[in-house]
């Protein structure tokens, strides 16, 4: 190979981050002109991560934006913890959760949004697959509006600023004036949330597919008890409440105080003032994937 040729391999590897095998063939392919090169890997990557995309990202980051009261939420996966710590990842990463923001966690506007780089978001993904080896994909967004409640976040564990592997947002409605018991309250239930799972905030908003699902599954295991059928009937409601009250928010044990629900620290400490928990979401890294 003439040195000059061999330079152009070496500029393009550096460029897309490619191998050099497959550089070699572009830079031959196109006659050594390094524009068409890019294209040319570029589909070629294009190809490759479409097989990518059959493989499971179970791995990733989740990532918090916060300006003002208002906040969004991302979930970006990989295939490993080892491209999750890779700077090429954590940089795309950071730049979607600013984008993410900016477009209200709509992830239609998300994908066709800009970035730095001048190209959309789905056309940088399927670079970064390239590059990378592994499937990559955006999972899911949200956005909490900042205008009529009082926003809080928390992060466990971050890896690094707003960025880490389980994140909480919630919005309490909560009385005009905010006071530090407030701001600790609003802190301490999303440290609840991301420790205790809940699945909604009480009975009245817990899915009834999810409920008619568990009665069933309870029903079944103590038929298959041989049990008297009062018996069942009396366990079987007993059971059905234990679980309304392990996943819905309001009646959860506080972490903090193991004797009291979350309702009761409410009721304590909004007293004669309006408190109220409007929404919450918790969003952990490869939770659901297969």
């Amino acid at each position: 190979m003439a040195d000059s040729s061999l330079e152009k391999v070496k500029k393009l590897r550096e460029i897309t981050g490619v191998g050099f095998k497959d550089c070699k063939s572009a830079i031959d392919e196109c006659g050594g002109d390094i524009d068409k090169s890019i294209e040319f890997l570029r589909k070629k990557g294009i190809s490759k991560a479409t097989k990518k995309m059959e493989r499971v990202a179970a791995d990733g980051l989740v990532l918090v934006e916060q300006k003002d009261n208002s906040l969004s939420i991302l979930e970006v996966n990989c295939e490993t913890d080892f491209v999750a710590k890779n700077n090429d990842f954590i940089n795309f990463a950071n730049e979607l959760s600013k984008l993410n923001f900016n477009n209200f966690g709509q992830l239609d506007k998300l994908n066709n949004a800009k970035m730095n780089n001048n190209s959309t978001v789905k056309d940088s993904l399927v670079s970064l697959i390239a590059k990378m080896g592994e499937k990559i994909t955006i999972r899911r967004t949200e956005y909490f509006d900042g205008k009529n409640f009082k926003n809080f976040f928390y992060i466990h564990s971050p890896s690094s600023k707003n960025t880490g592997k389980l994140a909480v947002l919630l919005s309490l409605e909560i009385p005009d004036t905010t006071t530090d018991i407030l701001n600790t309250f609003g802190h301490h239930l999303c440290m609840h949330i991301a420790a205790m799972n809940p699945i909604s905030i009480d009975l009245d908003d817990l899915n009834n597919d999810v409920l008619s699902k568990e009665k069933e599954i309870i029903k079944e295991e103590l038929l298959n008890s041989g049990k008297d059928e009062k018996i069942i009937e009396k366990i079987s409601k007993g059971k059905v409440r234990k679980f309304i009250d392990e996943n819905t928010l309001l009646n959860q044990t506080w972490i903090m105080d193991p004797d009291k629900k979350v309702k009761d620290i409410m009721t304590e400490i909004s007293k004669e003032k309006k408190l109220k928990i409007q929404k919450f979401i918790r969003f952990k890294v490869g939770e659901g994937i297969n």
